[in-house]
């Protein structure tokens, strides 16, 4: 790719910086970040220590997935300013070719559509569970329409999570992500506290072991690291809003984001499985008495933290529909109204349509339990994959000396290995329990 000109094939001729609304303040940046990663995975925690045989191996399994995460984050930034694209699926595809970046689109889109489904299915069980503490002491029978997620959850999707989402620019997300990053961070707090408080109900009959069973029980926290981690799909929209889009600043913002959430997520998990052992359950808010109104107060808050990070996923696999259709015959010959794939015309019906497909996913599968192995595997891609590939590929357009190209290389097949090993490993799992 070296000395190759737009004209000649090579990269595709970078758009023009104004085109992209930099209005993102640093802080903000710090938030959305935060955010995104804060998803779902928090409840998974306290199961994956128990997975990895207790306290330190998770940890350490954690600490050593930093470096990749902060290092994946700084390269797609880096990316982001050598090919001059918006969205991680043009990073990708204008340093890597359209192959990649045509399955890098593929990857995105599903990622993003089961993550959502997942989104969503946890708020509709918190929204029952809620219900059934509200209505009595235990749940009734039958449960009454009005409690059943059947119409709690597409109600909250039309009033509360459908405005969210339709903003035309993520910068708007930062006043949301303040409010979920709160919630999250409540969630750990009751977490930690309930262990000191020995609540009534809670059972400790079996104590927390203290070495993993396998060296394949440690790498089987990876997926759900990966699932909790994962806010690299956001980090190049978010570098692309930010007023100040130097790469030190951007590697400030990213280690900033991560280690907050670094300390929210091993808060809960560590307290988590002290608190519960080998008997924690999936969703470890599922241990927890449902009659206390502190873990009432925590459902609450965590699906609010949920539906802060809905509109910040669908933004992302919007872009992928308006870049198709910006491709597509309706884009660039269709009407006026519809040239624009950010206008209202084009990007609220998109929006429906992401809400109503994964809301319609939500209500009729009955577990996605068993697919977050895959979802994580799948994330691997974005984390490792394909921020390796970008910055071996980037190693040909930028000018950079040799012992830096060959070290930044190196780092580049290193984070693609890695990425692989975990998305096999992670698949191979999740396929073999379903079988």
């Amino acid at each position: 790719m070296e000395g190759q000109t737009p004209e000649s094939g090579g990269l595709p001729e970078k758009p023009d910086p104004a085109a992209t609304a930099a209005t993102l303040s640093s802080m903000g940046a710090v938030f959305i970040l935060l955010k995104s990663a804060l998803g779902a995975g928090l409840l998974n925690f306290p199961w994956a220590f128990s997975k990895a045989g207790g306290v330190v191996p998770a940890l350490l399994v954690e600490l050593v997935s930093l470096v990749f995460l902060v290092s994946g984050l700084v390269i797609l930034g880096y990316a982001a300013a050598v090919s001059g694209q918006a969205t991680y699926q043009g990073v990708v595809r204008g340093l890597c070719g359209p192959a990649i970046g045509k399955l890098c689109e593929a990857c995105f889109l599903v990622n993003l559509l089961m993550i959502s489904v997942a989104f969503l299915r946890v708020i509709g069980d918190q929204l029952e569970k809620l219900c059934d503490s509200l209505l009595s002491g235990t749940p009734p029978a039958p449960r009454p329409w009005y409690a059943d997620q059947r119409f709690t959850l597409p109600l909250l999707s039309v009033l509360v999570i459908l405005p969210l989402s339709a903003p035309r620019e993520i910068a708007f997300q930062k006043y949301t992500s303040i409010l979920g990053t709160l919630a999250a961070c409540y969630l750990a707090l009751v977490i930690t506290v309930q262990y000191y408080l020995w609540p009534q109900g809670l059972m400790h009959e079996s104590g927390p072991s203290l070495s993993p069973a396998s060296w394949t029980s440690v790498f089987s926290v990876f997926p759900t690291i990966c699932f909790g981690f994962q806010c690299h799909e956001a980090a190049v929209s978010i570098y692309c809003s930010m007023r100040k889009r130097s790469l030190s600043h951007w590697a400030l913002v990213s280690v900033l984001s991560l280690l907050g959430c670094c300390l929210i997520y091993s808060l809960t998990g560590v307290y988590g499985f002290l608190t519960f052992g080998t008997e924690v359950s999936a969703d470890v808010l599922m241990s927890y008495p449902g009659n206390d109104t502190v873990i009432i107060v925590a459902r609450v808050l965590f699906a609010v933290s949920i539906v802060t990070v809905y509109p910040i996923v669908l933004f992302l696999g919007r872009s992928v529909m308006q870049d198709f259709w910006k491709r597509s015959c309706w884009g660039a010959r269709g009407p006026r109204a519809l040239a624009d794939p950010s206008g209202l015309w084009v990007r609220m019906p998109l929006t429906i349509l992401w809400v109503a497909v994964t809301l319609s996913m939500a209500l009729f599968i009955p577990d996605l339990s068993e697919i977050v192995s895959i979802i994580g595997g799948i994330s691997s891609f974005f984390i490792f994959i394909f921020p390796g590939l970008c910055l071996i590929c980037a190693m040909g357009v930028e000018p950079v000396g040799p012992r830096v190209k060959c070290c930044l290389e190196v780092w580049g097949v290193v984070s693609v290995l890695v990425g692989a090993f975990i998305f096999g490993q992670s698949t191979v799992a999740a396929v073999w329990e379903m079988i």
